[in-house]
């Protein structure tokens, strides 16, 4: 296995993004594409970390910008003052992620009818979101992702829906799960959520340690969920 990476800029309302596309050069061309949208501390190792687990799969991985080129946060005011803009402006959330579907169906290296999507905490909200706006995805999962839903007009959801959720999650507590559930019922949407026990918030981190904000890693929970992800992402390419 040969992974590479590249570095895949774009521009949008006057601001340039850069992302990074990680792909097995051993695999055959036109790969399948797992877009992988970051947590509120924007770009990160993390995702590439993620996107190199997806290789042996078969699928190329993009590590995606939403933030802008070279933005990322350290502290939790950094973080938060990076996300809440987007959080607060949800159209142009959409606008950014839209945007980024176009960029992904342009690479030459990866297979335009063949796109997925997972996030993390913010960035599992990003992949709903890339669902709510009616994306042409054959499927989003979300990792401890926010449930909260856009004020924006409905679209007709095309991709299958998967969110693993840490039951004691408290920026995500049962109420808005349930809301969710409603939300994608209602929606017609084909979805499922998996919810681990005494798991909360940021289990799929494995530098999560804080109790206090109810953000830690869990090992148990998060080998179930890339476990299920795999099965998942098969089901959704067709494998």
């Amino acid at each position: 296995m040969s992974v590479t990476t590249r570095a895949v800029e774009h521009s949008l309302d006057g601001e340039t993004f850069e992302s990074l596309l990680i792909l097995d050069d051993a695999q055959p061309p036109k790969q399948p594409l797992v877009l992988i949208f970051h947590a509120w501390d924007g770009r990160s190792p993390d995702q590439e970390n993620f996107g190199k687990r997806l290789t042996p799969w078969g699928y190329a991985a993009l590590a995606v910008d939403l933030y802008g080129k070279g933005k990322r946060g350290k502290t939790t005011e950094e973080c938060q003052a990076l996300m809440m803009p987007l959080m607060q402006d949800r159209a142009l959330l959409r606008k950014r992620l839209l945007k980024v579907i176009e960029v992904a169906q342009g690479l030459p290296e990866v297979d335009a009818t063949h796109i997925g999507a997972i996030g993390f905490c913010f960035g599992g909200l990003c992949a709903l979101d890339l669902a709510r706006a009616g994306a042409a995805v054959k499927g989003v999962a979300s990792f401890h992702g926010l449930f909260t839903p856009p004020a924006l007009p409905a679209a007709t959801i095309q991709a299958k829906i998967i969110a693993f959720h840490g039951w004691d999650d408290p920026f995500a507590p049962p109420d808005q799960v349930l809301a969710f559930g409603k939300e994608m019922t209602e929606a017609g949407a084909d979805w499922q959520l998996h919810a681990y026990g005494a798991t909360v918030h940021g289990f799929m981190n494995e530098s999560a340690n804080n109790p206090q904000m109810g953000i830690v890693y869990n090992a148990r929970s998060a080998q179930r969920a890339w476990k299920a992800l795999q099965q998942f992402l098969a089901e959704v390419f067709g494998g």
